[in-house]
């Protein structure tokens, strides 16, 4: 059987996405192509070093309420927010 790569990985439809393997100057641009490509019902769980509240921001302002922000954890140093599609 042939694979298909617009499945979820999980089958929660969960994908990991950690920032801090993305040069800085490449984030938003990767954050927001990642974002775009999920459909209704599937998660991004984003991984950063830092609470990114100008990014959070900038998707609130772009996706409004079709991308609901949830914290998973605010450990310092390790940030984790689910970004849950909900087209």
């Amino acid at each position: 059987m042939a694979h298909d790569c617009s499945l979820p990985v999980t089958a929660e439809g969960v994908y990991p996405f950690d920032a801090r393997g993305v040069a800085k100057r490449f984030r938003h641009a990767a954050i927001f192509g990642a974002l775009s490509a999920l459909q209704a019902g599937e998660t991004m769980r984003f991984c950063n070093d830092h609470d990114p509240l100008p990014l959070l921001s900038q998707i609130e302002a772009n996706f409004g309420p079709h991308v609901k922000i949830v914290y998973v954890s605010r450990a310092p140093g390790e940030i984790v927010i689910d970004f849950q599609v909900t087209k």
